[in-house]
């Protein structure tokens, strides 16, 4: 029987989607240690839900005693990546590239252990933005098949809308990547999400017929919902890591929420819980299940924000559902008397980030969608005042699952 390494352990686990020469990639993966990559591009100042999982086969290769090599994109980023896009993604600023990769940098850093040999930063601005054209079109350009290029999904699927000789040259900057790392770090493996794997197969050619030396890519499954919809996305917009933007309580509440067919398959990919206790979890019936739930949301909370946090949002959880009481790491908005002297139900909703516009908050208003205090909203031009509120607080309740406390505070 062959002994297990971390690529069974990935594979138990389902992240697995694909991965080139797996019989020598799992071998090689149990013999010695393998420096590895994960490109992340800095399209915000913050990494996600998303970007979560990606960090998780990090983690799980780290501990397995292989090197990740976390890199940013800040040359990359200079581009966008197609995939996926209907339409050119928006160009950003050096500057604003800069600053979104210092965040990430900042993020990653509470993960993974970069102390000496344990893992490794680079930014691929630093290769990526003083090419000379022409040398990099004769010894990288050479390599790649227009023709091939053009049968790619993220590019296929762009032709009848448009696509730029900019973008088209996404794959040959993400493919000279790897060619650069390998030559720096003695970099073997990609790794990325299954949307990247034409992207990540153009690098792993590259550097096979340049460097006639033997490198792997494998892909991982997207984070989805039961439903077949992308995970970590909400009406108000992704789920951030950045506790300012998405705070703890916020995702301890949506991870507390998901799917019962869900519960299982986020513990084995977002949580080091043991198979064994996951397996057990996989067993509960009916509301039971909801055990599994809070056991996810807290774990999850605590693995990113710390157990401190998770278990404040989970009390606030728990107080709120138990008794209907009103709990401190809710999230909360504070505003003054003054601002209700003609304060409206749809102004209120439109302020805590309920919605973002006139019409859907209407919309939720007629549906019977917003509850305020314990009444149900009567309409978007009821009146909200001071009268309204229990000891300087009002709790608003938007659905069956988001909740927001008002704290009034004085002019």
């Amino acid at each position: 029987m062959k002994e297990r390494n971390v690529y069974d352990i990935l594979e138990e686990r389902g992240y697995i989607d694909q991965a080139t020469y797996e019989d020598e990639l799992r071998e090689l993966l149990g013999k010695e240690p393998v420096t590895f990559y994960i490109g992340f591009d800095c399209t915000a100042d913050s990494l996600t839900l998303g970007h979560y999982l990606q960090i998780m086969v990090m983690r799980h290769m780290q501990e397995a005693g292989h090197i990740p090599i976390a890199l940013i994109g800040g040359g990359t980023t200079m581009i966008g990546d197609p995939s996926g896009k209907s339409d050119m993604r928006k160009v950003m600023t050096k500057k604003m590239i800069d600053y979104n990769a210092s965040c990430f940098k900042g993020q990653l850093s509470q993960f993974l252990d970069f102390s000496e040999g344990k893992a490794i930063f680079e930014n691929n601005g630093d290769w990526l933005l003083d090419l000379n054209f022409l040398e990099f079109m004769r010894e990288i350009g050479v390599h790649f098949s227009v023709n091939r290029m053009l049968q790619f999904d993220c590019y296929k699927n762009r032709m009848d809308r448009g696509l730029t000789f900019f973008e088209f040259g996404y794959m040959l900057m993400q493919s000279y990547d790897f060619l650069e790392l390998y030559r720096r770090h003695d970099c073997r493996l990609q790794l990325g999400g299954s949307d990247q794997w034409s992207n990540m197969l153009g690098g792993y050619e590259l550097v096979r017929k340049i460097e006639k030396d033997k490198v792997y890519s494998m892909t991982f499954k997207l984070l989805t919902t039961a439903a077949g919809t992308k995970m970590g996305k909400t009406e108000a917009g992704a789920i951030w890591l950045d506790p300012h933007k998405t705070p703890p309580y916020e995702l301890y509440q949506y991870m507390r929420n998901v799917d019962d067919r869900d519960v299982v398959k986020f513990m084995k990919l977002l949580t080091f819980l043991p198979m064994e206790k996951i397996e057990e979890i996989g067993k509960l019936d009916g509301a039971e299940i909801n055990k599994g739930k809070e056991l996810l949301a807290f774990e999850v909370t605590k693995d990113i924000h710390g157990e401190e946090e998770a278990r404040k949002a989970q009390e606030a959880a728990r107080a709120l559902f138990g008794g209907d009481q009103l709990a401190e790491d809710m999230p909360t908005t504070e505003l003054k008397k003054s601002d209700f002297e003609e304060a409206t139900v749809l102004d209120l909703i439109k302020k805590v980030g309920f919605v973002s516009s006139n019409s859907e908050g209407r919309r939720l208003i007629q549906q019977g969608g917003i509850t305020i205090g314990k009444e149900k909203a009567q309409g978007f031009d009821q009146k909200v005042t001071v009268e309204d509120f229990t000891d300087n607080i009002l709790l608003l309740k938007k659905g069956k699952k988001s909740y927001h406390q008002i704290k009034l505070i004085e002019d």
